[in-house]
């Protein structure tokens, strides 16, 4: 194990975040350099004990007291292996999950975890100044070819394992470049697209072949697919944004929050000088209080609104774990995101109740009321109604499943009652040799499932191809069918 007694002799502590009034003026990563001595401390901290349950809080099944053990001891080599073996991008998930493995620590009972996240962090980030993230091309090449479509953390974990496998795969993806909400929905604060690009370029070394700025089901239709490759997996998401119906909803100045997002990161990155959803010196409100109204409220920053205010439905959490959410669950508990640290102006159990506009159509301000929970719904506090100006509001009220598009009604695949895409336990869809993995299936869910999806979906397809697979599936047929 690490340091036997390092989680009663060292205190958590994670990386310093860079300080808010300089961070703000740029759209580069929040936090400082972290020392490896100062990791290895932090590593030491995990007590290998006889049960890991932060195993039951990762979906990838990551080896972690094993890494930690490793990177404790200063075998970094060996530490990036452990990782690889279970995780196709740690540089993602160590940036972007919300780490329910370490509220799953058994440090976690009664003191604070293990920094699990950072660990892994640095590991892939060592590994990769080091040299040691090198492309695996396949030893054969197997004449089977799979199409993924979409390059989202689920389409870019199935391809990367299907090319390794030796099967010809290209991923498609509509947008301009290859990434899916890793490039357009993540603002570059929270991962900056150099770390996403390097990686593209292991896997184009490996084999794998990228075909960006294709509207599948359009330029591409089902029947191509279906006639050019011997397999399909479909990993698009869950893209279909909840919106608001209410008063004033034509009103300009009311985006979807992946209207506004993508714009921001090209203008983080040079690519546009200004943004045409640009929010200088105007009002802002946000409506939703999880990670993309936080990626708003970062954007929204950067670009320099005059003010921003994020509003949730929700009653405020509470600061310690409920008693309804025990260990090892992933509570429901107050946090504060580097976002939050830069403006916190969250105001909690309000409900939007119409967007008011002037005479030329523009948003000039909405209405809001408080409410509370009774009889299962969210009811009005009469005499709390009041406006908020607003000369622009993003809805960042999470996605309700996959795009109805040309390309699912070509493919004839079946959708569940929630409207995902139908699936068996082996990620196979009501249609022979079509697949579907991450959000498209699952519904919207974290970057860790995702990769997890589409790890599990690949060892699916591969059997699919070859009649047996060698290929890990973290998710397994027997595991699914109890989630279903």
């Amino acid at each position: 194990m690490a340091d036997p007694k390092g989680f009663m002799t060292t205190e958590r502590q994670t990386p310093t975040r860079r300080p808010v009034d300089v961070r703000i003026q740029d759209w580069r990563e929040v936090y400082e350099p972290q020392s490896f001595e100062h990791l290895q401390k932090q590593a030491g901290r995990c007590m290998d004990c006889g049960i890991p349950f932060c195993h039951s809080g990762c979906p990838l099944g990551n080896l972690i007291p094993e890494w930690n053990d490793l990177i404790w001891r200063g075998d970094k080599t060996e530490a990036i292996n452990r990782l690889h073996a279970t995780n196709n991008f740690p540089e993602f998930t160590g940036r972007l999950c919300p780490a329910p493995c370490e509220t799953a620590c058994v440090v976690a009972i009664n003191r604070e975890a293990v920094t699990i996240k950072q660990v892994e962090l640095r590991t892939i980030e060592e590994a990769f100044d080091a040299g040691d993230v090198k492309p695996l091309p396949p030893d054969r090449i197997s004449g089977k070819t799979i199409a993924v479509i979409g390059s989202g953390p689920a389409g870019l974990a199935a391809a990367q394992q299907l090319t390794r496998a030796g099967h010809t795969v290209a991923v498609y993806e509509r947008a301009d470049k290859i990434g899916g909400l890793l490039r357009y929905g993540i603002p570059e604060f929270k991962m900056e697209k150099h770390i996403l690009d390097r990686r593209l370029a292991q896997m184009e070394k490996e084999g794998t072949r990228f075909r960006a700025g294709v509207d599948v089901g359009v330029e591409l239709t089902g029947a191509d697919l279906r006639k050019k490759y011997d397999a399909i997996v479909l990993a698009v998401g869950a893209t279909k944004w909840r919106d608001l119906p209410i008063p004033g909803r034509e009103y300009k100045g009311i985006y979807q929050a992946m209207e506004f997002l993508p714009w921001g990161n090209k203008q983080a990155l040079g690519e546009i000088e200004v943004s045409p959803i640009n929010v200088a010196g105007k009002h802002v409100v946000i409506l939703g209080g999880g990670d993309t109204g936080a990626d708003c409220l970062g954007t929204s920053i950067r670009q320099g609104a005059a003010s921003i205010t994020q509003l949730e439905i929700m009653p405020r959490p509470s600061d310690e774990r409920p008693g309804s959410q025990p260990w090892p669950t992933y509570p429901m508990i107050y946090r504060v995101s580097s976002a939050h640290e830069e403006n916190d102006n969250r105001m909690f159990s309000v409900s939007t109740e119409e967007f008011l506009g002037d005479a030329d159509g523009n948003l000039r301000a909405i209405r809001i009321v408080e409410t509370k929970f009774e009889n299962g719904k969210f009811e009005p506090v009469p005499g709390t109604a009041k406006e908020i100006p607003a000369d622009f509001v993003f809805l960042a009220m999470g996605f309700t499943g996959p795009e109805q598009s040309d390309l699912i009604s070509q493919l004839e695949v079946k959708l569940d009652d929630r409207g995902n895409i139908a699936r068996n336990a082996d990620f196979e869809t009501s249609e022979e040799g079509i697949f579907v993995a991450g959000d498209a299936g699952r519904g919207q869910s974290l970057i860790v499932w995702a990769i997890a999806e589409g790890r599990s979906a690949a060892a699916a397809v591969d059997r699919y191809l070859t009649g047996e697979t060698q290929l890990p599936s973290p998710i397994e047929p027997t595991t699914r069918q109890l989630m279903v």
